[in-house]
């Protein structure tokens, strides 16, 4: 199979000229790995391609994409819209089709470069490596108004490099407000878990809020904002900000995106809070579990991270205060965390991000080793041996019983 030099070639031997472009040639030139390598084809019909290569295999449904050795190569084209949502669109490829041309129809500048696979040039007609050097996040053109999905992607490129989003761009943002709506979840959730996988992900919402469009998708992050908390407690100010520390923290201490995804969703109550018992929020910790399940319905997450959401939203106010709370309760409290998806060690960082300020993690967190040494002294064995005449429900109740005595103990040896 050609290498892609060769392919060049071969297309140029016939009138044609091919480019590198997209995602590959922007982290090039910001010197990260390519993973991925897209390629687009100038100057040849469909016809004269699929005749230069027929070992390629034709995988585009809209528009001609064709895979060779393991590459994605596209012919130039042009896109004109005829409906509103993220597919309401007419493709046209055609010789004449230029690579500016192409270009042009793309989202952002830096995602607007082309490299000659040949010479190695530049082709960068919008000025995207400067805003590369800048760490700007710029529309391309004016076509960028035509996919509402690009409103996410703005605010997930924001997230991922932290490059700031020019004034103009926010504004069509906004102007694309009504047709965000129109955009099938499973889309949404992909930029949204993209977003989340960055390494300061408050970014992507702090994005949506300055466009005005926060409240679309993600109306209980929305709902945080102007929610006020004891000042005692939280220095950093609304429960907004409190939740985009929290997730912040996050991402240095793990990697698990449901993790990530429950800190960002422990606090959801406050945003439901009666005005009237503010700064206070009685209770948010069962009205978040509400609000966590409207959420994933809305935008597609997975019933694994909904759980690890759910649970912590419900029960982490019990682990920032696990050493003040009864034996009874820290009994019930590690054999439920440890028996949902999340975990102890789930909640540990849940917990851990919750207290997070100025900087530092608390450290007297610490439920998770006292909760499996409860666990790991006190099993199913345990009764087994100790208690044989027992089964159902008394094995049961005898099994948190024995282990309540056990956490009394432990309480009063570290008095």
């Amino acid at each position: 199979m050609e290498k892609i030099l060769e392919i060049a070639e071969k297309v140029q031997a016939i009138g044609g000229k091919l480019y590198l472009v997209g995602g590959a040639v922007r982290d090039e030139i910001m010197g990260i790995n390519v993973k991925d390598e897209d390629y687009c084809i100038t100057g040849l019909t469909q016809e004269e391609f699929e005749n230069l290569f027929p070992e390629a295999i034709l995988r585009g449904k809209d528009f001609p994409v064709y895979d060779i050795d393991k590459k994605e190569l596209a012919l130039a084209r042009t896109e004109r819209k005829l409906r509103k949502g993220h597919k309401g669109f007419i493709i046209h490829t055609d010789k004449t089709i230029t690579i500016e041309d192409d270009l042009k129809r793309r989202d952002i500048t830096i995602n607007s470069i082309a490299k000659d696979v040949i010479t190695g040039q530049y082709i960068d007609p919008f000025h995207g490596i400067d805003d590369i050097k800048h760490k700007i996040i710029r529309m391309t053109s004016e076509a960028f108004r035509e996919d509402p999905l690009r409103v996410y992607r703005v605010a997930r490129f924001s997230a991922l490099f932290q490059f700031d989003v020019e004034k103009e761009t926010i504004e069509q943002m906004y102007l694309l407000r009504e047709e965000l709506s129109t955009l099938p979840k499973e889309r949404v959730f992909q930029e949204f878990q993209k977003a989340l996988a960055s390494d300061k992900p408050s970014i992507f919402f702090d994005v949506l809020r300055k466009a005005k469009v926060l409240d679309v998708h993600y109306k209980e992050i929305f709902e945080l904002i102007g929610k006020i908390q004891p000042e005692k407690y939280h220095p950093e100010g609304d429960s907004y900000a409190h939740t985009m520390i929290a997730l912040d923290a996050s991402c240095t201490l793990t990697n698990s995106l449901e993790v990530r995804f429950s800190c960002l969703v422990h606090d959801l109550g406050k945003g439901t809070t009666p005005t009237e018992i503010l700064p206070h929020h009685y209770g948010h910790e069962e009205r978040g579990v509400k609000l966590v399940t409207q959420l994933a319905n809305r935008i597609g997450i997975p019933k694994a991270w909904e759980k690890c959401g759910k649970i912590a939203a419900k029960e982490h106010m019990k682990g920032g205060r696990f050493l003040e709370i009864t034996p009874n309760k820290q009994v019930k409290f590690i054999e439920t965390v440890s028996k949902s998806e999340l975990g102890l060690d789930g909640m540990k960082i849940v917990v851990l991000c919750d207290q997070y300020r100025s900087g530092h993690y608390p450290g007297n967190i610490n439920f998770d080793h006292i909760g499996k040494e409860c666990l790991k002294s006190v099993d199913g064995k345990f009764i087994m041996e100790h208690y044989p005449e027992l089964s159902g429900i008394a094995f049961k109740n005898k099994l948190h019983e024995e282990r309540i005595k056990w956490m009394k103990k432990y309480n009063e040896q570290i008095r």
